[in-house]
């Protein structure tokens, strides 16, 4: 099993928050992807990159909030995340590196 190049383009890191934490205890695991990737995409990187089977992919895109850096507007740029949930007994360990 190699890991293909594309597969790091599609999955950029882990999303380590309250909300993913929670999401981790029903068997998901949250990660920031590409803005362009797919479902399929997501579920083939995933299951090749860490040797697990993924049962779903939900993903949400967020908009880029109007913030003042340095004191002139600007626009954070839009984020996407993939809830991905594993099949039972696959498990992945965000807190230790890749």
């Amino acid at each position: 099993m190699s890991a293909k190049p594309e597969h790091y383009d599609v999955i950029r890191k882990p999303v380590i928050t309250e909300k993913a934490t929670m999401a981790s205890e029903a068997n998901a695991v949250v990660f920031q992807v590409a803005i362009d990737s797919t479902k399929p995409q997501i579920k083939e990187a995933v299951e090749n990159l860490f040797g697990v089977k993924v049962k779903a992919v939900n993903t949400t895109i967020t908009k880029g909030k109007v913030k003042k850096f340095r004191g002139k507007p600007g626009v954070r740029n839009d984020v996407k995340k993939a809830y991905v949930t594993l099949e039972e007994g696959n498990t992945i360990d965000v807190t230790t590196g890749l």
